[in-house]
């Protein structure tokens, strides 16, 4: 373990290194949360209490969507792309000769980097949407314990997720089609361009059921105190569900494609 600890904190030192990437990640952030913001604030003034949130909740996770945009790599990235490179130049082939478990590896790396994130461009852009607007962010210590863990857990499923995306350039030669999809799919079934609870009927239900769900949604809905007593066991056990249940397709995926998988270049 701690050598996997030892990969999480240089993951996190690597990611401090871009300064100005960061800041200038914090500015976009900042910059498209005004933006859905004020989008926000007309589309509840004219729907009060749309999706079960009024106007203060809604603009809460707004401003909480920006903190954990890059956190949670809603839009990808991170280790993604770097394994498929290393897949498709055939470097993947000394990743597999470490005495450590490759899925293990990129989760500890990616878990630095996504604390990274949540420090350095996830807390000052809250930070300002509070100042700005009336939020609803809870008092209670507990409750932000909470809300950490489902992130923590959101993380997880989000690795889990762009793991398997990643593994498919084992069999593909450029696997930017498929990462394409998957930042389509996760924009769309997280709640980061309306909450999954504005999705009407069947279609709601099902959104609120896909694995994307728990990268956002339910750790916003966590700090909101949607879920309470039974209703957060349950959250968090649906988080946990997912992230053991995709870890464990990655896992065979990762197994297939080493036995029976030529990497490209020998």
């Amino acid at each position: 373990m701690r050598l996997y600890a030892a990969v999480a904190v240089s993951g996190f030192r690597r990611y401090a290194t871009y300064r100005v990437a960061t800041a200038a990640g914090v500015f976009t952030n900042t910059v498209f949360g005004f933006v859905i913001a004020y989008t926000f604030v007309a589309l509840w003034d004219e729907r009060p209490h749309l999706g079960g949130y009024d106007q203060s909740q809604a603009l809460t996770f707004v401003w909480v969507s920006q903190g954990l945009l890059a956190a949670a790599a809603l839009l990808g990235g991170g280790f993604q792309e770097e394994l498929q490179e290393r897949i498709r130049t055939g470097d993947i082939a000394v990743d597999l000769y470490r005495p450590a478990d490759l899925q293990l590896w990129w989760l500890a790396a990616d878990l630095g980097r996504a604390a990274f994130h949540l420090l350095g461009r996830g807390a000052v852009p809250v930070a300002v949407g509070a100042l700005a607007f009336e939020l609803s962010l809870p008092a209670d210590p507990l409750r932000w314990l909470a809300f950490l863990l489902s992130a923590l857990l959101g993380v997880v499923v989000g690795f889990a997720l762009r793991f398997l995306v990643a593994l498919c350039a084992f069999w593909l030669l450029d696997g930017q089609g498929v990462n394409m999809i998957s930042a389509l799919m996760c924009m769309f079934f997280s709640g980061m361009l309306l909450p999954l609870t504005v999705f009407p009927g069947l279609f709601g239900e099902i959104a609120r059921l896909l694995p994307w769900a728990a990268m956002l949604q339910v750790p916003v809905d966590v700090l909101l105190g949607t879920h309470s007593g039974t209703g957060l066991a349950r959250a968090l056990g649906f988080q946990v569900l997912w992230a053991a249940l995709l870890l464990g397709a990655g896992r065979a995926l990762q197994s297939l494609a080493t036995r029976k998988v030529v990497v490209q270049g020998g």
